[in-house]
């Protein structure tokens, strides 16, 4: 039996694709003649911290404080500690974006489909953030959700932590014991 690819990109989309200006990244910081994906993988698995100090600057990831290198102790994997000494808000990181883009995806259990825009998901985590702020939650306070798995739990987290307060949430499916434990880790 001969395999056939389901689907394979036009030029165009390779030319526009991520990893396409991933590689293109990496071929001018680290001076490599990297052209396929599996050459990339290949140089991932030999250049661990090279391949991840392009990864953080690829995603353009904002911070306070960058790291101080990319990976304590690779051998000690796992426990290794990634990209040590960095600080950075991630709602931050994830808020950055106000286009018409698709920023996450929601199925119900009924199999409704919805999605969310950045801008949306921006001006929903703003007036949550607002509201939280208005009845004092500051960086460091614990915010906790008993919730469902609905589309409103990434709002709600990002409102949290996007003013520096932790997160935690508890599914509806838990008992009250099982609430009460999660939370006390908190």
């Amino acid at each position: 039996m001969v395999r056939r690819p389901l689907w394979i990109p036009s030029e165009e989309q390779v030319k526009e694709a991520n990893l396409t200006h991933f590689i293109s990244l990496v071929n001018g910081k680290y001076s490599t003649r990297i052209q396929s994906y599996e050459e990339l993988y290949r140089w991932s698995i030999e250049k661990v911290a090279d391949f991840w100090s392009a990864m953080w600057d690829y995603a353009g990831i904002i911070c306070s404080h960058s790291y101080d290198k990319v990976v304590d102790d690779l051998a000690r994997f796992p426990g290794a500690s990634w990209f040590p000494g960095a600080r950075l808000n991630f709602a931050e990181n994830l808020l950055r974006f106000r286009d018409e883009r698709t920023a996450f995806v929601a199925r119900t259990e009924a199999g409704v489909t919805s999605r969310l825009a950045y801008s949306d998901l921006y001006q929903k985590v703003g007036r949550l953030a607002g509201w939280l702020r208005e009845r004092g939650v500051r960086p460091g306070d614990r915010v906790a959700g008993y919730l469902p798995n609905v589309a409103e739990v990434p709002i709600a987290m990002l409102a949290a932590t996007s003013i520096g307060a932790v997160w935690a949430c508890c599914g509806a499916e838990l008992g009250p014991n099982a609430v009460l434990d999660r939370l006390g880790q908190v």
